[in-house]
């Protein structure tokens, strides 16, 4: 459903109640889409920092960059 922006400020509860219901509204203006209202969908939990401790592995060395690969990605081969 395409609604003008007047008419989205005019019946904003309405369309809002449309949306979390499942029904994607475009907002236009002038005959051009110019925004979607849709749902809220809850992203979950936060995320937890150190999650995956346990279940990566990183090389020690992980910082020493080869300097041939260094040249490879300047364009120095």
């Amino acid at each position: 459903m395409m609604v003008n922006i007047h008419e989205a400020k005019t019946h904003l509860s309405r369309l809002v109640e449309r949306a979390a219901a499942g029904e994607d509204i475009v907002i236009g203006k002038a005959g051009r889409p110019m925004a979607r209202l849709v749902a809220y969908v809850n992203a979950g939990q936060p995320r937890r920092p150190g999650a995956l401790k346990t279940s990566l592995w990183v090389s020690e060395d992980f910082d020493e960059t080869p300097e041939s690969l260094i040249d490879d990605f300047e364009g120095q081969s």
